[in-house]
């Protein structure tokens, strides 16, 4: 994702994702919880992820993957805009939106398995 227009963008072409309030910005979420969120470092956004995912994303591509003491103990990691991982990006984008849908979401979506 070049910026945070683009990931907004993605994250809301998928099935029923709205722009709602998190912690005091506008982030998309599904059902009521966030898909990522604007980061407290410039230049980088919160993509939510598990702690397995986050360590195998901080251990393959720091380039594009990173975290402050904010983050460390929290299952999400900082993805920073302008990489060349924007379809690795768009996956986690994509399988946090599988984990926060319900089955009936995911069988309309044509997505029963996890991305």
């Amino acid at each position: 994702m070049r910026d945070w227009a683009e990931a907004v963008a993605y994250a809301c072409s998928l099935p029923e994702v709205v722009m709602e309030s998190h912690w005091g910005a506008l982030c998309p979420k599904l059902n009521g919880k966030g898909l990522f969120a604007p980061g407290r470092e410039p230049g980088s956004f919160c993509l939510y992820v598990t702690n397995a995912e986050k360590e195998v994303l901080l251990e393959t591509d720091p380039d594009t993957f990173w975290q402050t003491d904010h983050y460390r103990n929290y299952p999400a990691i900082l993805a920073r805009f302008g990489t060349g991982a924007q379809d690795r990006i768009a996956l986690y984008i994509q399988r946090r939106w599988w984990d926060l849908a319900k089955k009936p979401q995911r069988i309309a979506a044509g997505l029963e398995e996890r991305p």
